[in-house]
């Protein structure tokens, strides 16, 4: 479901920005998804650059995000290197596997870019070995929405919704069902979202840093199973399939809460008719120290083909917008809603501006606050294959079966699919 909206574009085959009139222009070709956000991003950058580079051409491809993920994959498996672009974008729950299955194919960018400079979780998950392939881009960077009129209804004040852990926020769901007949959440069972954002609060995932499986012997992994089964079994989640029900289930209005990554902001600023009625809260945690409130749900990255015959100009091009140009931040995060991980970027104004929609909360400011707190992890080379092994028991977990053997269930099934 994460940000299936950018998958759902048709290819624009040769869509690209032309930034220059020189016939010896070198050009950098990128492959992306998302014309509206990401190419429309990656065209801003490349007109930044052109205009302090006039001999650059940046042209931009956009694809579904499936048919980059494909078309990557299959040039990188059969060495036909000529067919890829000299930069793409990698989804961070991609990218280790297609820099372990395929090593020697992305740029080493560590000795080019200062990525001490970006949310450190973001820098872990583009690491193999001690080197950093990519340039980070968007953060997921996590929160819970509410509806404020919901909440009031039943009786609870934002200060209400503030570092609350999950066992006070299933007590607040069943409030809000009991007094309004809206449902407190809405999940996907066959989705994983839920299960990602609490589990990497925790600072855990399916693997270790060393990439070993780690299911049984997870707690974090436990923890969050017990939850989502809270959820569910207590009668306070609207269950759906997929990301146009889930987004539906935002504007028809049936839901008092929503968690997710920051970039569903413009879905809900999308709803005319709620304006005043949201709030942003930190998510909940699993204790009551006031730790353990930040998280992440998708996001992305640029990576450079080590083969690119315009390898150092690409690098050199992501170094100079993307590693350094606050002002850039500023005005995508105003363009287009898009929260970049350059920690720098989070003292300019456009994040400290008041929005009205939310009642004239700084909502970006406490994104970009809650980025530099978001704990690194390391995703691994099979997100979406355990995945699907954890969802497939998730029905075990609801019936009140033992979470142990519910776990040995979810990592005998994930060693069969990562095999």
């Amino acid at each position: 479901m994460i940000h299936s909206r950018k998958g759902a574009y048709c290819a624009l085959i040769g869509a690209s920005l032309l930034l220059s009139t020189s016939a010896m222009a070198g050009e950098i070709t990128v492959w992306c998804w998302d014309p509206n956000f990401n190419g429309a991003i990656m065209q801003e950058a490349g007109a930044r650059y052109a205009a302090r580079h006039p001999e650059t051409t940046i042209k931009v491809v956009d694809f579904a995000k499936g048919d980059v993920e494909q078309k990557l994959q299959t040039a990188l498996a059969s060495g036909t290197t000529q067919a890829l672009p000299d930069i793409v974008l990698i989804e961070d729950y991609g990218a280790q596997k297609y820099l372990q299955s395929f090593p020697g194919a992305f740029a080493a960018l560590s000795d080019k870019v200062d990525h001490a400079a970006f949310a450190p979780y973001k820098v872990k998950l583009m690491t193999v070995d001690g080197t950093v392939y990519g340039m980070p881009f968007d953060t997921g960077v996590a929160g819970m929405f509410y509806r404020k009129d919901y909440l009031e209804a039943a009786g609870f004040k934002p200060s209400d919704m503030e570092s609350i852990t999950w066992d006070r926020y299933v007590e607040i769901g069943k409030a809000v069902v009991e007094k309004t007949g809206k449902k407190m959440v809405a999940i996907d069972p066959n989705g994983a979202d839920l299960i990602r954002i609490m589990m990497q609060s925790q600072g855990k995932w399916y693997v270790d840093d060393q990439d070993n499986l780690t299911i049984t012997d997870n707690p974090a992994l436990r923890a969050s199973l017990e939850v989502e089964g809270k959820l569910i079994n207590a009668g306070v989640v609207k269950t759906l399939s997929g990301w146009t029900e889930w987004a539906g289930s935002i504007g028809s209005g049936d839901v008092a809460t929503v968690m997710s990554g920051v970039w569903i902001t413009g879905t809900i600023k999308a709803q005319a008719d709620q304006f005043g009625k949201w709030g942003v809260a930190p998510i909940p945690s699993f204790s009551a120290d006031g730790k353990g409130h930040a998280s992440n749900l998708g996001g992305s990255s640029w990576y450079v083909l080590d083969a690119s015959a315009e390898k150092d100009e690409a690098i050199d091009f992501l170094n100079e917008i993307y590693g350094k140009d606050v002002d850039f931040y500023q005005k995508i995060l105003t363009e287009r809603g898009a929260v970049g991980s350059l920690l720098a970027a989070r003292t300019g104004d456009a994040y400290s501006t008041a929005d009205d929609f939310f009642g004239g909360e700084k909502v970006w400011q406490r994104f970009a606050t809650w980025l530099a707190e978001v704990p690194p992890v390391n995703y691994g080379a099979f997100t979406t294959e355990i995945d699907t092994a954890v969802m497939a028991h998730l029905p075990d977990v609801l019936k009140g079966e033992p979470l142990d053997d519910v776990l040995k269930s979810i990592e005998a099934q994930a060693q069969g699919q990562i095999q």
